[in-house]
């Protein structure tokens, strides 16, 4: 009994020594890693719709639009973090006539965006009451990308309505794809306290053009739940891509480095961009074209690598059909070292990234601006390639491998000599 307490004891501290290591080496691994330097603070506006339907009163508990919408903006006010800089618009709150033209103008900033003050914020909503205004979504959604200033980092626009846009100009739909269009990482969600076609398309036009959402709410509770959802997702880390403008040839194209950039092309447009590539080195390229407005059901996209002749070197291609938000592909190109040249000597080329879609669409539709375009440049080599050790627990590699090898090595050992010591002394 007393062998077998031993052996089990000795295959106890066999694990822990060699977990402790493994684990020395995550931490060793994680402490190299570099802190993340802290950026700008995450900003959002919440645009709210004060026009006269927002008396009705068909939300949960016969509450009115209003009463529900003001409720929403306290619990989110109460519970907005810290580092969250949140302020508020209106639209069609200042315009009690029937004046088309001023109706039309009427977006005012509530609060402005920064630090919130609560007592101050509250104040300010309990002071709203629906008018019979317009609905000018569309110059509401500019005047919001203004209060978000321009600066790098999160920016998210919350716009809640009961109704479509009733002024047409600017089209809300066209904004929504203006702002997306300028690079400065700009995402709107929608809330429609109404189940309205017009409404639900119009909303759903919005968010989609931006990458944001689309919800309809009819429940008091559930619009304060979704509010503080939108809220609490400016406080995720994001990757703003560096916007970029593709050439029509390769000879012109902007030279990119490792990185992901956004851009924007035309139906039918092809755009081109140069990365550098040296011997011994893979390019591993992917790009993304989003279908942001109504499109034929038929497409594709296409990823060339092209030598600086205009070779094809490589391809990647994607294809589908019916609805879909985003279409993508990528490809991979390694240029070889030469045996028997130095660093210096090794090949250098340029390689050209041709990008092209064939969506299409029906005559009514906007053509501009032009399909997003998501584009990732990465380029490796062997001193690049990923350690052994993965993150989250998890390895990849020739080291857990030879690890797990010797572990069954020993287990066995030691699980055999505790057998047949055992059985010794059974039969002593």
């Amino acid at each position: 009994m007393i062998i077998r307490r031993w052996s089990a004891a000795a295959l106890s501290a066999l694990f822990a020594v060699l977990t402790t290591g493994a684990l020395t080496t995550s931490a060793v691994a994680d402490q190299s890693e570099p802190e993340a330097e802290e950026g700008p603070p995450p900003r959002v506006e919440l645009v709210l719709d004060v026009s006269g339907s927002m008396r009705e009163r068909d939300m949960s508990g016969g509450e009115s639009r209003i009463a529900a919408a003001q409720q929403a903006f306290n619990e989110v006010i109460d519970a907005v973090p810290a580092e969250v800089h949140l302020g508020i618009r209106t639209l069609g709150a200042g315009n009690p006539g029937d004046d088309r033209e001023a109706g039309c103008r009427d977006s005012e900033q509530l609060y402005p965006v920064g630090p919130v003050d609560r007592t101050e914020a509250r104040t300010a909503v309990a002071t709203l009451r629906p008018t019979t205004g317009f609905t000018p979504i569309g110059l509401a959604l500019r005047g919001a990308n203004e209060d978000l200033g321009d600066e790098p980092g999160t920016r998210r626009i919350v716009l809640i309505t009961d109704g479509e846009d009733s002024c047409g100009e600017p089209d809300p739909c066209v904004v929504a794809r203006e702002l997306a269009a300028s690079g400065t990482n700009l995402v709107v969600d929608t809330l429609g306290l109404t189940l309205d076609d017009a409404v639900r398309e119009q909303l759903s036009c919005i968010a989609e053009a931006t990458g944001g959402t689309y919800t309809a709410v009819q429940d008091t509770d559930r619009l304060a739940e979704r509010l503080n959802q939108l809220v609490g997702r400016a406080e995720l880390p994001v990757e703003n891509p560096t916007a970029v403008t593709g050439a029509e040839r390769c000879q012109d194209a902007p030279r990119l480095g490792v990185g992901v950039y956004a851009d924007r092309e035309e139906f039918g447009q092809h755009r081109f961009y140069q990365v550098p590539l040296a011997a011994g080195q893979e390019l591993r390229a992917s790009v993304s074209v989003a279908a942001d407005r109504p499109v034929d059901p038929d497409y594709g996209v296409l990823l060339r690598a092209l030598d600086e002749d205009g070779q094809e070197l490589v391809r990647g291609t994607g294809a589908g059909s019916g609805r879909t938000d985003v279409i993508s592909t990528g490809l991979r190109y390694p240029l070889p070292e030469v045996d028997g040249e130095d660093g210096d000597d090794q090949e250098r080329r340029v390689v050209c990234l041709e990008v092209g879609s064939s969506f299409s669409a029906p005559d009514a539709v906007e053509r501009t601006p032009g399909l997003p375009v998501e584009l990732t440049v990465d380029v490796v080599s062997a001193a690049d390639e990923p350690s052994d050790v993965a993150a989250f627990g998890l390895a990849r590699g020739w080291v857990p491998l030879v690890l797990l090898t010797v572990v069954g090595l020993l287990v066995g050992l030691v699980w055999g000599l505790w057998v047949r010591m055992g059985t010794a002394v059974g039969r002593a």
